[in-house]
């Protein structure tokens, strides 16, 4: 939908820069219709898609729940690297030969 988020466009027009087959997209975008987020335009001969109001708003909701995600990932990562490296002393060192 962020092809669409930026301009209406042509079934083939987003199939090329999303690189999708343009039956598959089609499918997709009577889904998309059928659900009120995306609406067919006519401009002269040309069938145009566009992102509606309904669809704009699931858009920005998706792209902030990827945008938390990719800030808990990089917490969690954060986290693990800041976690404490155990140290081993010398007593515990020389109990792990004996065990081994």
């Amino acid at each position: 939908m962020s092809v669409l988020a930026k301009r209406p466009s042509t079934v083939d027009s987003i199939a090329y820069r999303i690189g999708m087959d343009c039956t598959v997209l089609h499918q997709y975008l009577e889904a998309l219709q059928r659900y009120g987020l995306v609406q067919e335009k006519m401009s002269g001969k040309k069938r145009l898609y566009a992102i509606t109001e309904r669809g704009m708003a699931v858009f920005r909701t998706l792209s902030f729940q990827r945008y938390l995600d990719k800030i808990a990932k990089s917490i969690r990562a954060s986290a693990v690297e800041a976690a404490p490296t155990p140290v081993i002393t010398r007593s515990e060192d020389e109990n792990l030969k004996d065990e081994v």
